[in-house]
């Protein structure tokens, strides 16, 4: 359905992962795209912000907000390299994304589907369609790499 158009802004998502991977940051990335345009980016900066809310799509959620002067983000997609955190799941939750894409599940802390699916739970009063898996083998590469020169060190 929307594969092609998800492949090209995931691709977007991955160059913010490789940003944060620059900074020795773990390297996350995201994108917000309203109307064929991204309208916040964000990269992962815990490290760096000491900050353990600096998740990717926290900043892509938040400049998408500033920009478009909305706490809601009717009308956008966010692609995030990684399956969001129940933190970042609300977040999304909360700014009314209307369509989240993530490439690499997150067996340890995912919760769009893998430990649990907070975005489908109709027990909050939005809930966001969502797909997975969009250029996994390179999201999840760069995460493998990252650690595994981590743990070479």
């Amino acid at each position: 359905m929307h594969l092609e158009e998800d492949e090209r802004w995931m691709k977007e998502a991955i160059a913010q992962a490789r940003i944060a991977e620059s900074l020795g940051e773990v390297p996350i990335g995201a994108v917000i795209v309203r109307d064929g345009e991204i309208v916040g980016a964000g990269y992962n900066l815990r490290e760096r912000d000491r900050d353990p809310t600096a998740h990717a799509e926290m900043i892509a959620i938040r400049q998408a907000s500033d920009r478009l002067q909305a706490w809601r983000l009717l009308g956008c997609t966010l692609y995030v390299t990684l399956e969001p955190c129940p933190m970042c799941a609300g977040a999304i939750l909360q700014s009314r994304v209307e369509r989240v894409v993530y490439g690499a599940s997150d067996p340890k802390a995912g919760c769009v589907g893998t430990l649990m699916d907070l975005l489908q739970d109709s027990r909050f009063n939005h809930i966001s369609p969502w797909t997975s898996g969009v250029l996994h083998e390179e999201c999840s590469a760069l995460l493998t790499d990252f650690f595994r020169r981590l743990r070479s060190r």
